[in-house]
Formats: structure tokens, C-alpha cells, sequence
């Protein structure tokens, strides 16, 4: 890459580290049913090959950055594990179930896909929440970690109550959840990933003056872009986690 190219990209990463500072906004009511929009977030146009300088915003809902709440679930060995087990470490936080025959299988291969990136390191994680837990037991979702050869120790793949799991996704983390008889498979949920900082704050890159929020958790780095135009973020995703190792 030639010198002009070298300067031509730190320009541009200072003006979105400048304009990122500045005109950053709060996270208002752009939610429906509790999930902030894809198209919205997706609509921006990014550059996923961009590797932006700036450092990752704290998303803001009425003016305070939003924390991930207290919560205590089993895992996948039948071990208690709580919000404090994951302090001190970056982590991407799912919602799926076992039995999904859409979306799931593809969020899960991704997040196979960063496990992989960032194996040996000690202070990241994935915590993956079953929202059906009357099917998705202890001894299954040991089972589904042996499926998708799920081996970083803090990744965990939790089971409990449904009322508690559904609070959590929905009001914790604005992540759409329900159980609709309708749709394929009896349940609906967000396939987007939310990435937390070692101290259990939600964050996200910046784009275009505005933080994404969530990451795309549905679209492949192979795949590169989906039918319906929906650019992968898992790359991005990737990134930005090595971010706030070096935080």
C-alpha cells in the first residue's frame, strides 16, 4: 500500500474518531417490541474491511450507559453462573434455543467462528441464553456444546427460568424475545449479538457518528452479505472485541 493510501485512511479514521466524540446520541425510543431495528443499524453503509480507530462508544438509554443487570442461571455442566462470573472479561451475549431450525444454527457457527479467533484467551467469553429452558436442559445444551465443538471454558450455554431468561433479553438487553406458536420453530428472537466490556458495560462501534448498537449475528464472513443486502459484522465484531481486550 502506498503512502498517499497510508494517509488517506488515517484521515479518515481521525475524522470519525472527532465526529464519534462529538455528536454521539442517546438512544431513544427506535425500538419496536424492545429491539432496535436491523434496517436502521444496517442502513449506514459500512466498510466492515475499515478498521476503525476510534474507541467504542457506551450505549446510553436516558442518559446513563447501559449495564448488563444481575442475573444467576445453570450452564451446560450444571454450574450456577451469574453476571460477576464474566467480570473482567469481554463477552458476547446471545439468545437462541437448541431446537431452532432458522437462525440459531448460523448465529452459533459465528460464534464458533470467534470462539476460534480468540482461542486461549483468558478474559473472553460467550453467554448463550436458551429461551425455551423447559426444552433446553442441563444435559442438552451439554449435548449442543459437543455438536458445535463449543471449548472456551467461559463459554457458557445457560438454562432457567423463562420468565427470568425473557426479562433479561427483553428489558436487560432491548433483544426481542417471544415464544409465538405461529412462527417455525414456536419462538421469535433478535439475531443480533451484543458485545459487554471487562466491566459489564454494553458497547459498540461507531459509525457514521452513530453506534450500531448490536452486531449482525446472522450473516457469515464467507457469506459476506445476505439475500435481503445485510452486510456481515462478524469481522467487525472481531475487531472491536480485540478493542476492549486492550482496554
Amino acid at each position: 500500500m502506498s503512502k498517499k493510501t497510508n494517509y488517506s485512511y488515517i484521515g479518515m479514521a481521525f475524522i470519525i474518531l472527532v465526529f464519534g466524540i462529538i455528536f454521539i446520541p442517546k438512544i431513544i425510543d427506535r425500538i419496536k417490541n424492545d429491539d432496535i431495528t436491523r434496517n436502521n443499524r444496517m442502513s449506514q453503509g459500512q466498510d466492515n474491511n475499515f478498521e476503525d480507530s476510534s474507541k467504542l462508544a457506551f450505549i446510553e438509554i436516558n442518559g446513563e450507559a447501559k449495564k448488563v443487570p444481575s442475573f444467576s442461571f445453570k450452564n451446560q455442566e450444571g454450574k450456577a453462573i451469574t453476571n460477576q462470573n464474566y467480570l473482567g472479561k469481554v463477552y458476547v451475549v446471545e439468545f437462541f434455543f437448541t431446537t431452532c431450525p432458522t437462525i440459531c444454527p448460523k448465529m452459533n457457527d459465528n460464534l464458533v467462528q470467534i470462539q476460534n479467533a480468540f482461542n486461549g484467551v483468558d478474559n473472553f467469553g460467550i453467554a448463550s441464553f436458551s429461551i425455551n429452558p423447559e426444552h433446553d436442559t442441563i444435559q442438552v445444551l451439554k449435548d449442543y456444546a459437543e455438536q458445535y465443538g463449543i471449548s472456551n471454558p467461559n463459554w457458557h450455554l445457560m438454562t432457567g427460568d423463562q420468565e427470568d431468561i425473557y426479562k433479561l433479553a427483553n428489558q436487560g438487553f432491548n433483544l426481542y424475545t417471544a415464544q409465538e406458536e405461529e412462527v417455525e420453530g414456536g419462538f421469535e428472537h433478535s439475531g443480533n449479538f451484543a458485545l459487554i466490556d471487562k466491566n459489564g458495560f454494553i458497547r459498540s462501534r461507531i459509525i457514521n457518528g452513530n453506534p450500531i448498537i448490536y452486531y449482525n449475528g446472522i450473516v457469515s464472513e464467507a457469506e459476506k452479505i445476505d439475500d435481503d443486502g445485510q452486510e456481515e459484522q462478524i469481522t467487525m465484531l472481531k475487531e472491536d472485541i480485540k478493542k476492549l481486550l486492550n482496554e
